[in-house]
């Protein structure tokens, strides 16, 4: 296979993982909303998958491709739901992809996944506090009294959801695209069911999404 070629299919595989993600996006907008303003997204898990494939450059420009075509097709929010978007994904999913990039093992994605979520978590933090002022027009004092009520378990509920997504997954996804000939045998990834994880991800995914419900006060 020539370089042309595979640079053809890396580009292709990135477009459709990129769509999917957009699809991903839409569907969560069904999702009941935190405070009638946070979104519980799933659109990562996707990203994350692709930076777990190609690298965490690779993640970044899903992420920011995914938030444009978002906020000029479906989004209200204009450059401040852009910006907050690209740095959800971009922390989440390039912290993950750079961890697994150098350990392409189950151990490698749980660990990046974690990371991911956490330093998620912490950017996110710090740019509500810096941009939801703006986007709401309230006093900072009134966000500031938000970040540990609201801001952080809700990061940390949506990193968990794409984390377990992605655990569940991105097997499944890597075999696909391996019969379809867009990725190589040697592709890196988990080359057994490592069933306790699977297991575990599933009952995570569970409490997480309890989680979210009963943040969005469904339950």
């Amino acid at each position: 296979m020539t370089k042309t070629h595979r640079a053809v299919k890396t580009v292709a595989t990135l477009g459709m993982l990129s769509a999917v993600a957009f699809a991903a996006t839409l569907l969560s907008k069904v999702f009941p909303q935190v405070q009638g303003f946070l979104s519980f997204d799933l659109k990562d898990a996707v990203i994350v998958m692709g930076g777990f494939m190609f690298g965490p450059l690779a993640a970044a420009g899903m992420a920011a491709a995914v938030s444009l075509i978002e906020m000029v097709t479906v989004s209200h929010t204009g450059w401040i739901g852009l910006l907050m978007n690209v740095l959800q994904s971009c922390s989440f999913a390039c912290v993950a992809a750079a961890v697994y990039r150098f350990r392409r093992t189950m151990r490698g994605a749980v660990i990046g996944l974690t990371a991911g979520t956490l330093a998620m978590t912490a950017v996110m933090l710090l740019w509500n506090w810096i941009i939801t002022p703006l986007y709401m027009n309230v006093p900072r004092d009134v966000v500031a009294g938000m970040l540990v009520p609201v801001f952080l378990p809700f990061n940390l509920v949506k990193g968990g959801i794409n984390a377990t997504l992605t655990l569940l997954l991105y097997k499944p996804v890597v075999t696909a695209l391996r019969r379809a000939h867009l990725l190589p045998e040697s592709e890196g990834g988990p080359r057994r069911t490592v069933w306790p994880v699977i297991v575990a991800a599933s009952c995570l995914l569970a409490g997480f999404t309890v989680l979210a419900l009963l943040l969005a006060g469904v339950l």
